[in-house]
């Protein structure tokens, strides 16, 4: 390896450090609005997840009947029935 690519790689994970570093506090934050929900009883963790599942899908644009088709195909594949 190069000592330019070793010098992008060490600036790279130091920039990658401090972005994270500063970043903890507001993922924290989002990790006490779901308990906050669910402790509430306001909303069940599978009603948490669900929603933001649903909310990243619809914020990329993506086709929820195309992940439905591969949903039923991976369970039949499986042999997990998830309409129990």
């Amino acid at each position: 390896m190069g000592a330019d690519k070793k010098e992008h790689v060490k600036n790279l994970i130091a920039s990658l450090r401090t972005l994270e570093a500063q970043m903890e506090p507001y993922k924290e934050q989002k990790r006490d609005l779901r308990k906050t929900y669910v402790e509430n009883g306001w909303l069940t963790r599978d009603d948490v997840s669900s929603a933001i599942k649903a909310y990243r899908m619809i914020e990329k644009g993506q086709n929820f009947e195309s992940l439905e088709e591969m949903f039923d195909l991976l369970s039949k594949l499986l042999g997990v029935n998830n309409n129990e």
